[in-house]
């Protein structure tokens, strides 16, 4: 067979068509169409059968934890009578230590279900240990395959200690450098394994999730007798912030606010071998954040079941030194020392909870464990030796690359919005470029995706002189 990078790629819808046991192109529709509810309702999950999956295999249940003493510190920088309640749903308490548990727990069960003899991810995030965890409840084979080195062969420590995970769980650990080796060696490994694509971004995976949503929900009402009117989510590729939407709306139908967060990395590029240990943070950024948003169909599959924009109400960003206070802060203030990656979404709630009354309640929906390489302290000190200058300042005046500025005062805290009517705006048009027409359901797909409406969408294809067929 010819395995070089242009035939395997030649071959990669027949590879990952085999490897998930899903037919993508039968969702595909018209010019740009694809029936998105149909293929996350084929997978034949309920709430209740993941609810008990997962309770069967260490995954949901974490405690909802009011952060008191953090929200009287919000109080004191807002305005009398502001300042909204902040909890955590402490999902570093999953199995494996993070939310991905919930992904990775109705992918390896689906693997098993239907047969496969291991399961096959790529990822440097915190998903490879829960894949790991969960394959080797299910007497799985397990192979996660890490985007690690630059080509100098330094790694940072965040991604060197996930490894050290994966293989504690009795995983083997493929390690690459930066660039884009990493699906290829992927392909390659799903053609030769025949092992099941638990890729996060299935609908098994996304499924996961939702119970993450519909938990804190009822955690919320069982301990304050309320729901809560925002909850802040860390995003990166879309899946969490899909996942805990799609929940909420299982078991509520009050309207809460939905709010994606992301480390704000502009200027650094992801794929680059100079930027790759320029990045203090490995996960939930805006360098995965934004392409995914407004391109969801550029991760492992062909077609993701994680849709941000379907569900966003607002997104905005932190600064690496913003999060880098807020894990310390919670540490000293609440006892509770968790990674700052998961701190990624407390960061903007404290800035968030300042322009709501003292009465709201605002859910931060999740934590990630923390541990020698993933602590704070060795990601700045890895930072510091490659150059990046630490410093108390305005966090405005971070440089993603150069600086982290460390907040001089809380009150220099402050959330950055992003344009969503921009990024909707991007989306749309990346859809429908170089055509001339698009059907009914074309269109109502996109006004779908982006959460707008018929007339907006009309507007923007007469601008563009583009037709719609009756």
């Amino acid at each position: 067979m010819n395995n070089s990078y242009e035939a395997v790629m030649a071959r990669k819808n027949d590879i990952m068509r085999k490897s998930v046991g899903i037919d993508y192109e039968k969702y595909e529709h018209d010019y740009i169409a694809f029936d998105y509810e149909k293929m996350l309702d084929d997978c034949g999950f309920s709430l209740e059968e993941i609810k008990k999956i997962q309770s069967e295999s260490g995954v949901g249940n974490t405690p909802l934890k009011e952060c008191k003493n953090i929200t009287n510190l919000c109080r004191k920088v807002s305005k009398p009578g502001y300042g909204a309640r902040i909890f955590i749903k402490d999902e570093a308490l999953n199995d494996s230590g993070s939310f991905k548990a919930r992904r990775a727990s109705i992918s390896c069960y689906q693997a098993k279900k239907m047969g496969y003899k291991g399961v096959i991810a790529a990822t440097s995030g915190n998903y490879g240990a829960a894949v790991a965890s969960q394959a080797a409840k299910y007497g799985l084979k397990c192979i996660i395959v890490q985007e690690c080195y630059d080509s100098k062969g330094i790694g940072q420590p965040e991604i060197i200690e996930k490894a050290r995970a994966c293989e504690a769980y009795g995983a083997e650990v493929v390690q690459l450098s930066v660039g884009p080796e990493l699906f290829y060696k992927f392909l390659l490994l799903l053609e030769e394994t025949g092992y099941f694509n638990a890729s996060l971004y299935t609908p098994y995976g996304i499924k996961g999730i939702e119970s993450l949503g519909a938990e804190l929900v009822e955690d919320c009402l069982r301990i304050t007798n309320k729901e809560p009117d925002m909850v802040v989510v860390t995003n990166a590729g879309g899946g969490n912030l899909t996942g805990t939407a799609r929940g909420i709306k299982q078991v509520t139908d009050k309207k809460i606010n939905i709010v994606g967060s992301s480390v704000n990395l502009y200027g650094l590029h992801m794929a680059s071998d100079t930027d790759f240990n320029k990045k203090s943070f490995t996960t939930g950024h805006t360098g995965f954040g934004i392409p995914f948003i407004m391109n969801p169909d550029r991760s492992d599959v062909p077609r993701s079941a994680a849709r941000a924009l379907r569900y966003i109400d607002r997104y905005v960003t932190v600064t690496q030194g913003e999060v880098f206070f807020i894990t310390e802060a919670l540490s000293v203030l609440e006892g509770i020392e968790r990674g700052p990656a998961g701190n990624t979404s407390l960061a903007a709630a404290f800035s968030l909870a300042q322009e709501l009354p003292e009465d709201k309640i605002i859910v931060v929906q999740e934590t990630e464990y923390t541990s020698a390489g993933k602590h704070h302290q060795a990601q700045l000190a890895f930072a510091r030796d490659n150059g990046i200058c630490i410093y108390f300042g305005d966090p405005k005046n971070e440089i993603p690359g150069k600086s982290i500025v460390f907040p001089k005062e809380v009150s220099y805290i402050k959330a950055q919005d992003l344009d969503l009517t921009e990024i909707k705006y991007k989306y749309i048009m990346n859809h429908i470029k170089n055509l001339n027409k698009i059907s009914q359901k074309d269109l109502k797909f996109l006004v779908d995706e982006t959460n707008t409406s018929m007339d907006y969408l009309k507007k923007i294809l007469d601008q563009n002189k583009i037709e719609v067929e009756a």
